[in-house]
């Protein structure tokens, strides 16, 4: 047998040996809720009118709606997400919306890990955004 094949034949089962340990992990869901944020700044000298965005690994998961006004903002959206695996990442961007074109105020990002969590997240232009995720077995 070459070289080559004996690689080629390697790599093959390699994949499949990755294929079927994550193909054997158990379903779950990832659920974000009690996102708030404090002492948000905006980029205009006026009052933030802050959102969320929630992304997970390679998907976009939702969008807060709008709190106009308020440094200090509290959001009702849970965001779920079926085939969620441990260590897969969890991004949250917040903004501050504008009439000609939004402004990041600071993105969260971490690797997700089973139970239910609690996480504060510094800001980039100030503030913190607080929020709580759980990654549980799907019923």
């Amino acid at each position: 047998m070459s070289s080559s094949s004996l690689l080629w034949c390697l790599l093959v089962v390699c994949v499949l040996a990755v294929v079927q340990i994550y193909a054997a992990e158990e379903p779950k869901v990832l659920k974000v809720f009690n996102l708030h944020a404090t002492d948000l700044h905006s980029s205009l000298l006026g009052t933030p009118d802050a959102y969320v965005e929630v992304f997970r690994a390679y998907g976009f998961l939702g969008r807060t709606e709008v709190k106009n006004n308020n440094h200090d903002p509290s959001w009702q959206e849970e965001f779920s997400y079926l085939n969620a695996r441990e260590n897969n990442i969890l991004r949250l961007e917040v903004y501050d919306s504008d009439i000609l074109s939004d402004d990041l105020l600071g993105t969260c990002e971490r690797s997700i890990k089973n139970g239910t969590w609690k996480h504060q997240c510094f800001l980039k232009t100030g503030g913190i955004l607080n929020y709580s995720y759980t990654l549980e077995p799907l019923q």
